[in-house]
């Protein structure tokens, strides 16, 4: 195998596959990325046994054939190389190394054999639709943050995805939650995809997917079976395992009866919060909500470190109430609001608040209070 591609390009496709990769694994075959040309492409695949990513790219191949190098390795080489460089890689199938050359830069890399990298089963997928990248980046990204790090409550390690009924028709949905947050984001309900399985996509593939989404231009393939779901671009092919277990029942934890309205301007309220949740030596430290006509004072008293207060003009026209939260779970649900306003719903200081972004109901989050 022989090939010359463009550095830009290489780093790209193998930035992609490194990242994949498990930094610690008892397989070596997983350490490395395999590597295929033919024509005028070449291929980079990598997994984890979980998640599966196929970066194609256009080079100057003189010989075809295929080995697998460590991932990392071949990533931080390139990385290092001059901008606009021409990088040419050699395989010899017999010495088992692969040689990266570039200007006067020359690597010699121990390459595995090809025949022992994994590759995936492809599954017959159940739906599959097109979604633009846009539509598919506000859903993970406005829904992420909820999901939950408990290992032994696997089922809540990722993002369900489903298809759901709204007051405005069926809608495709992600909900994530931890227990203490939630967030629940819809979109229009693309052409075909009426038939897709509810899944869980797990914390790591929802990361790797970001990469695939930067183009507000791109249409994603999405194919969902029940136990994968794949995204697809010309060059990209994400494919993943989905979490094994059942989504609970999120319908019933989003408060329907909470009438205390308070609106605030998010990117403020958010800076308030960030700026006296500064003297508790935690973060998880609880920010108290006095809240009264039109005006809102954000308090935290560390006894160990100090006291903070700060008053914000808001709209609010109902009785009294003190209600407190953990500071980070505010800063996170303040951050995803892309309006001017928030919109807090409250019912009691014991009880789950929404919130949700100006009028637009497409987007609501829940977070549960702490006590102050």
């Amino acid at each position: 195998m022989k090939f010359s591609i463009e550095r830009g390009t290489l780093l790209k496709a193998v930035s992609q596959a490194q990242s994949v990769v498990e930094r610690r694994n008892t397989i070596p075959i997983l350490a490395n990325v395999l590597i295929e040309a033919e024509g005028d492409t070449v291929q980079f695949r990598a997994t984890d046994l979980d998640i599966e990513v196929v970066d194609k790219a256009t080079a100057q191949v003189e010989k075809a054939g295929a080995t697998t190098v460590s991932a990392v390795t071949l990533h931080e080489i390139v990385r290092k190389l001059p901008d606009g460089a021409l990088v040419t890689l050699t395989e010899d199938g017999v010495a088992g190394r692969l040689t990266v050359e570039a200007g006067r830069s020359n690597f010699n890399l121990a390459t595995l054999p090809k025949e022992d990298f994994p590759v995936m089963a492809s599954a017959e997928y159940a739906s599959n639709f097109s979604a633009p990248a846009p539509v598919l980046r506000r859903l993970f990204d406005k829904s992420k943050f909820a999901i939950s790090t408990e290992e032994t409550r696997y089922y809540l390690n990722g993002v369900y995805l489903h298809v759901s009924d709204s007051e405005n028709g069926k809608v495709l949905r992600a909900v994530a939650t931890d227990g203490h947050r939630l967030a629940r984001i819809d979109a229009d309900l693309p052409m075909e995809a009426g038939d897709m399985p509810g899944v869980i996509v797990p914390r790591k593939t929802v990361g790797e997917l970001r990469k695939l989404l930067d183009d507000d231009e791109m249409l994603i393939a999405v194919s969902v079976s029940e136990t994968k779901i794949r995204f697809a671009t010309p060059n990209i092919t994400l494919t993943s395992k989905v979490i094994d277990g059942t989504f609970p029942d999120y319908s019933r934890v989003i408060p329907m009866g909470n009438t205390r309205k308070m609106e605030v301007d998010a990117s403020e309220f958010a800076s308030a919060v960030d700026r006296v949740a500064t003297v508790s030596s935690e973060r998880s430290r609880a920010v108290k909500m006095s809240l009264e006509e039109d005006r809102l004072i954000l308090s935290v008293n560390a006894p160990d470190s100090g006291a903070a207060e700060e008053e914000l003009a808001v709209a609010y026209n109902d009785e009294r109430l003190e209600i407190g939260f953990n500071a980070k779970y505010l800063l996170e649900i303040a951050s995803q609001v892309d309006r001017e306003n928030a919109v807090f719903m409250f019912n009691s200081s014991g009880d789950p608040t929404l919130m949700r972004e100006g009028s637009d109901t497409s987007a609501v989050y829940v977070v549960m209070p702490m006590r102050v």
